[in-house]
């Protein structure tokens, strides 16, 4: 059975698909999963608590409040037994709700208090699928690494309406499900292990106002930390300046500088496996300014700079040497070239290449694209979320250490 003694959590929303869950929670059984559900208010309105719960064998939950089934599972633990919850109809308020952050009911509860990954597959009417806001909450839920399936061309509910907004088949959402689950690394895969990840840009002060920096937005490097912590390492993760928020779970050290990172990375030594992700600032000021620089009519300011500590490389060579050492380089010409001249100049064992050009969208951007660059040659990868890229990542270096992947 392919999804034998998996844990499937499904979030049953409102709307006329809601008919199709109850076909799903049958696929899934068939296959071996274990199904637990929750009928939101709107669901309960199209099918009745009942009928999920004949199909799963499992009580349908529905009131956040029930003190019956908080006192039996609780909705915290509810959100992290399972190992994929998957929310079938997505309707286009239970998207809303996700990309803001509401937790009013059991359902949005839930999906907020998980730690696992989430998979939606939306259903509503073509113009509410495509209304600016739908498309900027969906935009926001696939950069916070949640995945999609569908929505489908066809007919709607109502009469005369036609176009995309059609949930995804049961079948669908089933292989969308297996496909998801193979790539995520078992909890247990890093279990005892060390890892060290950088992430992020530097900031190299010019005056106490500017400095030199790039446009990483610290995503990669992020969600390499949470897989790692979710496939069961310790993780410590040196994190330059950046808007989004700590991985749950990992110990995150914030620094500004590359002598900063240099510092808190050797600090953190010994570790089994460092990941450098974060795009540190190839140079720095030589004399940062007290006081602002002022502009001069017809004069340019000289700036001197001299070359910043050279992170991966340092790890790569240092006494404590990680037993894996990982490098990341974004580059914007002959990708794999470069790569290559990096993994022998720098003296890591991988490196993970990545076209970081404005068209590809890759810094601040969800996806990404990478060639993973050994001794042994190079393995390219599909366009896949940042968190995809980070499971596959994670899986290959726990084959690597030897555990489970």
């Amino acid at each position: 059975m392919t999804l034998d003694k998996k844990r499937i959590l499904l979030v049953i929303g409102g709307g006329i698909a809601a008919y199709k869950s109850l076909d799903l929670i049958r696929r899934l059984k068939e296959r071996g999963a274990r199904v637990r559900t929750i009928l939101t208010a709107a669901g309960a309105e199209f099918i009745t608590p009942l009928s999920a719960a004949s199909l799963s064998g499992e009580k349908c939950l529905t009131d956040l409040f029930s003190l019956t089934d908080e006192a039996d599972i609780g909705h915290i633990r509810l959100s992290r037994e399972a190992d994929l919850v998957v929310v079938a109809p997505a309707t286009a308020d239970l998207m809303a709700k996700m990309a803001q952050g509401f937790a009013n009911d059991l359902a949005s509860t839930v999906l907020i208090a998980t730690d696992k990954r989430v998979l939606v597959a939306p259903a509503m009417n073509p113009f509410m699928w495509n209304h600016p806001a739908t498309r900027r909450n969906l935009a926001q839920l696939v950069a916070d690494g949640v995945a999609t399936v569908g929505p489908n061309e066809g007919e709607m509910a109502e009469r005369g309406e036609a176009g995309r907004g059609r949930m995804a088949e049961p079948l669908e959402i089933v292989a969308a499900i297996e496909k998801l689950l193979a790539a995520i690394p078992a909890t247990d895969a890093l279990k005892g292990r060390k890892m060290l990840v950088t992430s992020g840009p530097t900031r190299e002060p010019i005056d106490p106002v500017r400095y030199i920096s790039n446009r990483s937005s610290g995503k990669q490097g992020h969600s390499v930390a949470r897989a790692a912590a979710a496939a069961g390492a310790e993780v410590l993760l040196v994190s330059g300046p950046v808007e989004i928020p700590d991985p749950s779970g990992v110990k995150t050290v914030h620094v500004e500088t590359a002598a900063e990172m240099l510092s808190a990375a050797e600090a953190a030594l010994p570790v089994d496996v460092a990941v450098c992700a974060a795009a540190v600032a190839d140079w720095r000021v030589d004399a940062v300014a007290n006081e602002k620089l002022k502009k001069q009519e017809g004069r340019m300011p000289s700036l001197s700079l001299v070359e910043n500590p050279d992170v991966l490389a340092t790890l790569s060579h240092s006494k404590k040497r990680p037993r894996l050492v990982i490098g990341f380089a974004a580059e914007t010409e002959h990708l794999i070239e470069h790569a290559r001249a990096k993994l022998k100049r720098k003296g890591c064992d991988w490196i993970v290449a990545n076209d970081v050009s404005p068209e590809t969208g890759v810094f601040g951007g969800a996806h990404n694209q990478v060639h993973l660059v050994t001794a042994n040659g190079v393995e390219s990868w599909p366009v896949l979320s940042k968190e995809a890229v980070a499971e596959g990542l994670v899986r290959r270096i726990a084959a690597a250490l030897g555990g489970r992947a």
